[in-house]
């Protein structure tokens, strides 16, 4: 998806873009729309301060620049108007700073472009025979015939030849290629001695390449009818990372997978071989000296405490005692304890199942630290561990929990009872906690085992703070058939919310009780909710003979309601 971005962001930048002609750091050519004259561009390679004032005398707008900072503009006008005293004038053209000379005379005569660069005098270096001075102000030209043309065409040149060794200089932060070289005439300027720059070794040049510093071709700025496309380079650099990253990863893939698949193979043959050593050690002949040179490798030694665990679960009486004596033999159980203490909880969960089901019980107090974990898993996987490793009270640890006792957990408990036979304890002792989960898992399982000797801790309950337990407790009472607790669901009615309403009512019709029958009907009476009227008709339907005798006399009422209601639960029909 990277890759298709890019290109079509760089199509839609690209459109319509066609290369200029030169290519700069920072000055650029003009481009502004202006009528077509003739442009002269073309002068020798030296132009003295009287060839630039004569030019400025005649009939041409001359730009001497051209900077996208206005100080860089400011300052070339500065320095040509000390050195000429014409007026030079700094124009702004779109995004430009353009030095010109006669700027009044732009769009009306032709244009001149003089880039001009200022060289030191010790640059120059003229050959012995060019030093020599004429007698006057000015130097001479060394072609007399060239002189006298240029004063033709009304361009004073006054040049001389240029040395070979003098070396042009750009002006700092221009965009010129190729510049003229302005020359001041004797006594008129003093320039700066400057030191030709030391030649780039290919080393300093590969740095600059791939370093994002102000000299790197990759952050060299190319306009396109004054737009940058620098985007372009980045775009590329983006196509290339993401080819580079998506090759990396897949040979990272490839190799993993690999290694997985050789290990997965390697894993199930030691499976195989382990298994049939166990065995054979168990109901065999055999004796634990294969399985010391297995434990004396870290991958091989895992593999068999995994393969011992998986036979230990269908093993009873003295075959799982001789495993559990090899277990700790080879010191496995060290193994098991480290990974039981380790910070990462699903090796926790490891250690908790490998110390369960071999029945050590060195690592229990992690397990209680366990019990209120913030990860449910293992706060499950501790519980489950402490029931198998208890030999008497298998159901302590509810006396200390204090995280929420989820559902989940609370039957994968009542599945580990039934599995492994456990002896089931008098869940009453819980109906006090703290903890409204535990409470509630209590009221659950005296209701499983049906622990009749609990009712009058359950009367209690009916008026637990939590509206879900005390709910929960009218329907136990209800299932048991707990009748003593009728006074008390009939006195706490009024202060419940609608649902532990509906449960007292419903309660009240499992266990039938004449006693209730003016309740049920002042309920009828004065409930508006059809849900709560039809559940009391039918908790004095099942009084017997005395409810049925009552809904009759209810149904010669004028009132219309009573009659749809009782009618809808005396047919039978419908149940």
């Amino acid at each position: 998806m990277t890759i298709v971005i890019a290109f079509v962001v760089t199509a839609l930048t690209l459109q319509g873009f066609s290369p200029s002609e030169e290519n700069s750091f920072d000055s650029v050519r003009s481009h502004s729309m202006e009528p077509a004259l003739p442009v002269l561009s073309t002068f020798p390679s030296e132009l003295t301060v009287g060839g630039l004032v004569s030019l400025a005398g005649g009939n041409y707008a001359i730009q001497m620049g051209a900077f996208t900072h206005r100080s860089y503009a400011e300052a070339l006008s500065n320095r040509i108007a000390g050195m000429t005293g014409l007026t030079v004038d700094v124009i702004e053209d779109g995004d430009l700073f353009k030095v010109f000379i006669n700027s009044s005379l732009r769009g009306e005569a032709p244009c001149l472009f003089i880039p001009v660069a200022f060289h030191g005098e010790r640059k120059v270096k003229a050959p012995a025979e060019e030093i020599k001075k004429p007698a006057g102000n000015n130097p001479v030209s060394t072609t007399d015939t060239s002189s006298e043309k240029a004063r033709e065409t009304g361009i004073s040149q006054d040049s001389v030849s240029q040395s070979a060794n003098a070396k042009p200089e750009l002006v700092p932060d221009t965009a010129l290629i190729q510049a003229q070289e302005l020359r001041a005439e004797p006594q008129a300027i003093t320039t700066e001695d400057t030191e030709p720059a030391e030649a780039q070794t290919t080393v300093d040049r590969l740095r600059k390449f791939f370093l994002f510093n102000g000299s790197n071709p990759w952050l060299t700025r190319y306009n396109y009818f004054g737009k940058s496309v620098a985007l372009v380079n980045a775009l590329i650099i983006t196509i290339i990372a993401s080819l580079a990253t998506m090759l990396i990863l897949l040979l990272v893939i490839l190799l993993n997978r690999r290694r997985m698949e050789k290990e997965a193979k390697l894993r199930q043959y030691l499976l195989e071989q382990y298994q049939a050593l166990i065995i054979d050690y168990l109901f065999g002949s055999s004796g634990p000296e294969p399985f010391r040179k297995i434990a004396s490798d870290n991958y091989r030694r895992q593999v068999l405490i995994d393969q011992m665990i998986d036979v230990s679960v269908n093993l009873k009486g003295d075959s799982r005692e001789k495993l559990t004596k090899l277990y700790l033999e080879l010191k496995l159980e060290e193994d098991s304890l480290e990974r039981a203490h380790s910070r990462r909880w699903h090796k926790r969960i490891k250690g908790f199942r490998e110390l369960a089901f071999m029945g050590i019980r060195d690592g229990n107090d992690e397990m209680y630290k366990s019990l209120n974990s913030r990860n449910e898993i293992l706060r499950m996987e501790a519980q489950i561990a402490l029931v198998r490793l208890s030999d008497k009270d298998h159901f302590d640890f509810l006396s200390h929990l204090k995280r929420p006792f989820s559902l989940w957990e609370q039957i994968t408990l009542h599945d580990l009872i039934l599995q492994h036979d456990l002896p089931v304890p008098d869940f009453q002792r819980w109906l006090s906690s703290e903890n409204p989960t535990v409470v509630m898992f209590a009221l659950r399982m005296i209701r499983e085992f049906r622990q009749m000797e609990a009712e009058p801790e359950i009367r209690k309950v009916l008026l637990h703070r939590e509206p879900r337990v005390s709910r929960l407790a009218v329907e136990v009472a209800g299932d048991l058939g707990m009748k003593t607790t009728l006074e008390t669901m009939k006195r706490m009615y009024k202060f419940q919310e609608y649902n532990n309403c509906l449960e007292i009512v419903k309660s009240m019709g499992k266990m039938p009780e004449s006693s209730m029958l003016g309740f049920l009907k002042l309920v009828l009476d004065k409930e508006d909710d059809v849900q709560l009227q039809i559940e009391a008709v039918k908790a004095i339907e099942n009084m017997g003979e005395v409810g049925v005798q009552a809904l009759v006399k209810v149904m010669k009422s004028e009132y219309k309601n009573y009659n749809i209601i009782v009618r809808h639960v005396l047919d039978r029909r419908i149940y």
